[in-house]
């Protein structure tokens, strides 16, 4: 199985920027599609943004233009360059396969957004 370790997040302001960080074990994420997830208190984990093998991207809507979602196969790495953030973006945020499979979910980061 592979596994996920998320970093990178914290306590921004509103309008504030945060790179976050996923390292996965296992060369099959270098092909596969990969996706952050995020999850607010009291509500179900969303698909927030996602990056083919060959780089093409994709977004929810609640995030489009502000957020960017990269890839570094040489090093399992996957990004989110999230900018413009907004209280509504506080969640705990992972990184995972696209669709989901069996592989076990990481701790997760947690960003908050708050003045």
């Amino acid at each position: 199985q592979v596994q996920f370790v998320e970093s990178g997040g914290g306590l921004v302001q509103p309008g504030g920027s945060l790179r976050l960080s996923c390292a996965a074990s296992g060369s099959i994420i270098n092909i596969a599609t990969m996706g952050w997830y995020r999850q607010a208190p009291a509500k179900q984990r969303e698909l927030v943004a996602r990056i083919t093998g060959r780089g093409a991207t994709n977004y929810a809507d609640s995030v489009k233009g502000r957020f960017i979602i990269s890839r570094e196969n040489t090093k399992n790495m996957v990004y989110l360059q999230m900018n413009s953030l907004q209280a509504e973006d506080t969640a705990v945020y992972y990184c995972h396969f696209v669709p989901i499979n069996r592989s076990s979910w990481g701790q997760g980061t947690q960003v908050t957004v708050s003045s």
